[in-house]
């Protein structure tokens, strides 16, 4: 009877254990994956579109205190630069440089590649 208890005692930490809150991430994701997913994907949805879903993640991640995911503004730059407004581009590489300076040498040259074209 004493293992039963002891077995039931058990099973039931494991049960909250399995409850308990899952790991909270550094950055605000929100759909910043499915919009880089559809970008690669050629998907219907056009650059317009996918600029308005990254600017949603940027607002959910200011309401929420957390900073953006690496790459956002990179993406974003390079969706700005797909519908023609370049300085738009350079702000958004100037931002994510500043943000995450391991990307300065990719976002200098995508400042370069996209001088040629301004």
């Amino acid at each position: 009877m004493f293992l039963i208890k002891k077995m039931g005692m058990l099973l039931g930490a494991l049960i909250l254990a399995g409850c308990a809150n899952s790991p909270k991430t550094i950055y605000e994701w929100g759909d910043y994956q499915s919009t880089l997913y559809q970008y690669y994907q050629q998907d219907k949805t056009g650059p317009q579109e996918q600029i308005q879903a990254l600017q949603k993640v940027i607002e959910q991640a200011k309401a929420n205190n957390k900073p953006v995911p690496p790459g956002l503004h990179a993406q974003m730059g390079l969706l700005y630069s797909n519908v023609g407004k370049i300085d738009d581009a350079f702000q958004q590489f100037a931002i994510e440089k500043k943000l995450f300076p391991e990307s300065a040498s990719y976002m200098d040259f995508l400042l370069r590649k996209n001088k040629e074209v301004k």
